[in-house]
C-alpha cells in the first residue's frame, strides 16, 4: 500500500504548477493544503493509480483513501473520494459509519465536501434508503462542512424526485443557519429537487422566505419559471 500511495504523491508532486496553486488558492476563504493542479490532471493521475492497486475490494481500496485523507492535500482528498466512487457497487449500509467519519475527520472545504457528498455518500444513502435518518442528524452538528454535507449529499437523488421530504426537514433545520456554505448547501439541494417537483419546492420556499435568507432563496428558485422566480423574489 504504501509503496502505490508514495509513487501517487511523488507524481502529483511532480506535475504540480505554482501559478495553478496561487490561482486555486482564491476559490477557498479557509486556509488549504495544494499541490497545484488543474482538476484534469489530477483525476487522470488518479484514475492510472487505481488501475495498478492490486486489492480494488471495497475493504482494501477504502483503506488507500483513508491513507490518502488523512494529510488533508487537496489533489489527494479529491482522489480518495474518486477512488471511494469507484467501488459504489460493492456498498453496505454499513459503510455510511466511514463516510461519516470521513466527512467529520477530513473535509475542511467545499470541494471536498461537494465531491465525497455528491457521489460516494449520495449513491449509498439512495442504495440504503435507511441511511437517510442517520444522514439528517448531521444537519444539527457543529461543523459547517457535515451541515452542508447533510444537503449537498441529496443532490443527486434530488434531481431524481427521491427523499423530497427529508430534503423539507434537512431544509428547515439549516434555515437559520448564518453560514454561506451552508445556504448555499441546502439552496443548492432545494434547486436539485425543483427539477424534479417545482410545484412542492415554490411552497415551501414561499412559506419560509421571510426567515430563509437571501442566498438560499436564490439558489432555491434558480431554475424556476421566471414568474415564480418573480413571486418569490418579492419583499
Amino acid at each position: 500500500m504504501s509503496l502505490i500511495i508514495e509513487n501517487l504523491r511523488n507524481e502529483l508532486k511532480a506535475a504540480a504548477d505554482e501559478s495553478v496553486r496561487i490561482q486555486q488558492e482564491h476559490f477557498f476563504k479557509e486556509e488549504i493544503k495544494l499541490y497545484g493542479l488543474k482538476s484534469v490532471q489530477t483525476r487522470d493521475i488518479g484514475k492510472k493509480f487505481f488501475k495498478q492497486l492490486p486489492d480494488k475490494s471495497k475493504e482494501g481500496v477504502l483503506q488507500y483513501c483513508e491513507e490518502l485523507f488523512s494529510p488533508m492535500i487537496f489533489e489527494e482528498s479529491i482522489t480518495a473520494c474518486e477512488w471511494s466512487y469507484n467501488v459504489r457497487k460493492q456498498y453496505s449500509a454499513d459503510d455510511f459509519s466511514t463516510f461519516e467519519a470521513w466527512v467529520n475527520k477530513y473535509v475542511s472545504n467545499w470541494a471536498v465536501c461537494d465531491t465525497l457528498c455528491n457521489h460516494s455518500v449520495g449513491t449509498l444513502v439512495e442504495m440504503f434508503p435507511e441511511c437517510i435518518r442517520r444522514l439528517k442528524k448531521w444537519s444539527s452538528s457543529e461543523n459547517r462542512w457535515v451541515k452542508r454535507a447533510s444537503a449537498v449529499t441529496l443532490i443527486i437523488p434530488a434531481r431524481k424526485g427521491l427523499f423530497l421530504q427529508d430534503i423539507f426537514e434537512i431544509a428547515d433545520k439549516l434555515l437559520d443557519s448564518k453560514d454561506d456554505m451552508v445556504q448555499k448547501g441546502y439552496g443548492w439541494m432545494l434547486k436539485a429537487a425543483s427539477e424534479a417537483d417545482c410545484d412542492a419546492v415554490f411552497d415551501f420556499v414561499m412559506s419560509r422566505k421571510s426567515t430563509m435568507p437571501r442566498t438560499s432563496l436564490r439558489y432555491a428558485i434558480e431554475k424556476m419559471p421566471a414568474e415564480l422566480k418573480s413571486q418569490a423574489m418579492l419583499k
